[in-house]
């Protein structure tokens, strides 16, 4: 009984932990600096080590803009994302370049946004996290914590 209690339990739990993507502890001050001075500081695990890979070697050309920093601050930051990235079977079909937005994990957790709202001018874009979860910034990205009722005035 105590094992059932347990699995059920865990259960429960289990889809508002995957939902919960904090920055880990020994998170670079520069990926902070760098990274998060022009959109969020994404959580490692929303690519795979290949994807991080290809983004870090492509900041000269990084979205249409140079995010070009030194050589050592660009090893440090790609070490802390591959040592932290995603599962590849779970975040497959990034594209390239690489995008969040494009993962297969990505794309099953937004299927039901309507793209009114993606083309919304408060939204600008799906890579545009913290427009519709509130707790964007802290790692946390459950539905049930969304700012759509905000958005639809």
């Amino acid at each position: 009984m105590k094992r059932l209690l347990t699995s059920l339990l865990l259960a429960c739990a289990l889809p508002a932990l995957a939902d919960r993507l904090p920055l880990p502890a020994d998170t670079p001050a520069s990926y902070r600096s760098e990274c998060a001075s022009c959109h969020l500081a994404f959580p490692p695990a929303l690519l795979a080590a290949a994807d991080w890979q290809r983004t870090m070697n492509q900041l000269d050309r990084h979205f249409g803009t140079d995010a070009t920093v030194d050589p050592r601050t660009a090893r440090d930051i790609a070490a802390f994302l591959v040592r932290h990235a995603g599962d590849p079977s779970r975040l497959s079909g990034a594209g390239e370049p690489p995008r969040i937005t494009q993962t297969a994990r990505f794309v099953r957790k937004h299927r039901e946004v309507s793209n009114k709202l993606w083309r919304d001018p408060r939204v600008k874009s799906a890579a545009n996290c913290e427009a519709c979860h509130r707790g964007a910034a802290d790692g946390r990205f459950s539905e049930h914590d969304l700012l759509l009722s905000e958005l639809r005035r």
